[in-house]
Parts: structure tokens; C-alpha cells; sequence
């Protein structure tokens, strides 16, 4: 059963929950690039039209990915329910990319001169859906924080071949394992990487990264080539395998230390 939470207004949504419905998921997922919303007061300026249905709003077809899988775990998630081009939730408070000026080389009339009282503002939208996750994790027996998102096949001129990147910061051992299972996977095309096309290790996977330390659990990000994942058999075969993922591992990853923790 989904939830949303709304900070004034008929569609000012701050995140989407979808409550566990079995005792003992093995993950929580999140969603922090879910979708194009932009709450009332904002609006998109004509001249930045052009974003729409673009990576730079939200990542395509990683909503509906992230609710399946929920769906299918019995799983918790969070969905944050305002776009990145206000304001990411994938961003530490203090990161330049937070409210992100310019992209694809333009300038994002949005976000220009944005003065300190409206900075705060969008980041109250930034801290519900913290808090939120916060809440939903701190609540959940399960050990694993896991991100879906999605990235374009081609950024700034330059083409990606691969087809789905398994991030971590301190899970390497983790990583591998999932990433050795998504290869195995009945996928085509199938070209699995960990820490591409970004690494966890600079930050980019920060939300879940966050809520794991906070609450000794562990956390991986999924970033599955958007051309695919928009393909209802490609996400259907990339959900089966990651549901039998987690069903089969649950169980071994409980009684695993975190990455975190064995680091210190």
C-alpha cells in the first residue's frame, strides 16, 4: 500500500511509501530520481521545456521498477515525489550538482540565482524525503538499502555500451555478488560493471550510503541503461532476476557483517 506525504498544496507530494507486507523483506528500496514533479510554487520556465522527458528530470522507467520490485520482495520503499531538477535527493546538502545550474551545456533558467531563503525551501522538500527514508529504514529488519536508478546510453556526446552498473562504496563483496548474478541473468543485451557508470565511492550512490551508516545496514545502487529498462521485457526479466537475488541471499546476507563495519 502506497502512501504519500505532502508538505501544503493538492500536489506537493514529498515521497511516495510503499508499506512492507511481509515481516521479514530483504531490502528497502529507494527511488530518489522517480519523477518530473515539480510542486506548486515552481514551475518549469519555457525555456527550459526542453528538459522534459529527460534524464535531467527524473530517471526513466526506474519508478516502475522500484515499486515491482517492492511488490514482489513484500519490501519497503520510498519514492521521492518531486523532480532532481528542484532539487536531489541523491546529493549531499553541501554537493555543487544539489541544484543543478546547467546541463547538457545550457543554462537551467529554473535555477538560476537562487537565493538563500529559496535554497532553504527546496531543501525542506530534500529533508522529507530523508526523513522519510530515515523513518522506513529505522523501522525495517531488513539488512540491505538498495537504490534503483537509471542512466542515458549516451552523456555528453559520449556512448555507453554497458547495460547495468551495480554502485557501492564499502559493499564491494556484495556488489560482486549481485553483479556476478546479473551476468548470469537471461538479459540481452548483458554487459554488467560495478561502480559504472558512476562510482559509490565519490558520492553518487549518497542516499543510501547515508541511511546504511546511520542504522548499520548496507547499501548498493542499481543503474540499468534507460533504453532497456523503458522495455516492459527487458524490465521484466531484470526483475526476476533481481527478486531471486535477494530471495535466495536473504537468509546468508543476514548473518553478514556490513562493509561498514568491517572497515572500522
Amino acid at each position: 500500500m502506497a502512501e504519500l506525504s505532502s508538505l501544503g498544496g493538492s500536489e506537493a507530494e514529498a515521497y511516495e511509501r510503499i508499506r512492507a507486507q511481509r515481516p521479514d523483506p530483504p531490502v528497502v528500496v529507494t527511488c530518489e530520481h522517480a519523477s518530473e514533479r515539480l510542486p506548486s510554487p515552481w514551475t518549469l520556465p519555457e525555456e527550459d521545456t526542453w528538459l522534459r522527458g529527460t534524464h535531467w528530470m527524473s530517471d526513466l522507467g526506474a519508478a516502475s521498477l522500484a515499486r515491482r520490485l517492492a511488490e514482489r520482495l513484500g519490501a519497503d520503499a520510498v519514492l521521492a515525489g518531486f523532480s532532481r531538477i528542484l532539487v536531489d535527493p541523491n546529493r549531499h546538502e553541501d554537493d555543487e550538482t544539489l541544484i543543478r545550474t546547467h546541463a547538457d551545456g545550457r543554462r537551467i533558467a529554473l535555477n538560476q540565482g537562487v537565493s538563500p531563503e529559496e535554497r532553504e525551501r527546496r531543501l525542506g522538500w530534500w529533508s522529507a524525503y530523508h526523513d522519510a527514508v530515515a523513518a522506513t529504514v529505522s523501522a525495517s529488519t531488513a539488512p540491505i538499502l538498495f537504490a534503483v536508478h537509471s542512466f542515458t546510453p549516451s552523456y555528453e556526446g559520449q556512448a555507453r555500451a554497458m547495460t547495468l552498473g551495480v554502485l557501492y562504496d564499502h559493499e564491494e563483496v556484495l556488489a560482486r555478488r549481485l553483479a556476478d548474478h546479473l551476468q548470469q541473468a537471461d538479459l540481452e543485451p548483458n554487459d554488467v560493471r560495478l561502480n559504472e557508470p558512476y562510482s559509490g565511492k565519490d558520492g553518487l550512490i549518497y542516499c543510501v550510503h547515508r541511511h546504511a551508516v546511520a542504522c548499520d545496514r548496507r547499501a548498493l545502487e542499481i543503474e540499468v541503461r534507460q533504453d532497456l529498462l523503458v522495455t516492459p521485457d527487458y524490465r521484466d526479466a531484470l526483475l526476476q532476476a533481481l527478486v531471486s537475488f535477494f530471495d535466495v541471499s536473504s537468509s546468508s546476507i543476514r548473518g553478514e557483517r556490513s562493509g561498514v563495519s568491517d572497515q572500522g
